[in-house]
């Protein structure tokens, strides 16, 4: 849900119209509109180069991990569920809140890499290393806004 639907719902919910603090939470979000669809373009556009860069930043730092194992097929899978991070933060970032990694069960997640015997300090490394190139790409202003949701996913590990 958005920050809009969201403050509309609350809102609503309490049979009242807006408060002066709700509408200028909604007039700053509408403010940085145009820096939110810029992040979200250049995480889009530069996904594959984030997930090759941050996969080698990773392996300098975790040579030994399912993900370099020499396992085309381990690495390929690795590589997506990277690319698919970077692509629910861009949608937090559109949104103007994480409701979109909350969705997903970050919980649920976890508990599947455990499962798959993927190490979760491992995860936290590469969503690290992935934040660390996506911010170099994003100007300080995209980078305030994305860098909370990168933060999110490298806690939930």
């Amino acid at each position: 849900m958005s920050i809009v639907a969201k403050v509309i719902a609350q809102s609503d919910i309490s049979e009242r119209f807006l408060s002066s603090a709700e509408l200028t939470q909604l007039q700053d979000f509408f403010n940085k509109g145009s820096v939110r669809i810029s992040a979200a373009q250049k995480l889009a556009a530069n996904e594959q180069k984030i997930v090759d860069q941050g996969s080698k930043q990773f392996w300098n730092q975790c040579p030994n991990t399912p993900s370099n194992s020499g396992n085309a097929q381990k690495t390929g899978l690795c590589q997506r569920d990277q690319g698919w991070y970077i692509r629910l933060v861009s949608y937090c970032i559109l949104a103007g809140n994480s409701k979109p990694l909350e969705d997903i069960g970050l919980d649920g997640m976890r508990e599947m890499y455990i499962s798959l015997g993927v190490p979760l300090a491992n995860l936290k490394v590469a969503m690290g290393c992935l934040k660390s190139v996506a911010m170099g790409l994003l100007s300080s202003e995209e980078a305030a806004i994305a860098g909370p949701y990168f933060d999110q996913l490298i806690r939930a590990f």
